[in-house]
């Protein structure tokens, strides 16, 4: 199966990529691609990601008290 690449730049891309790599065009755009195939099914969704952070400010205890504006002020030493 044969690709024509008509983009200027994406041709230009692929043949600097192949000479850094030292490999012909057809292995180096084949290495990108499944690097960057990879490197998508190795994400963590950012929920996942935050999930942590959520259940460690959910045990937190809770003081009762409220958090506003004076309490920030004077953490800040604004009068």
């Amino acid at each position: 199966m044969a690709y024509h690449i008509k983009d200027p730049d994406t041709d230009r891309i692929i043949r600097e990529l192949a000479k850094v790599k030292r490999k012909p065009i057809l292995d180096a755009i084949r290495d990108a691609c499944e690097k960057e195939l990879r490197r998508e099914a190795a994400k963590v969704p950012l929920w996942d990601r935050l999930q942590p952070l959520i259940d460690k400010v959910r045990a937190a205890p809770k003081t009762g008290l409220r958090a506003d504006k004076d309490f920030f002020d004077d953490l800040s030493g604004e009068p």
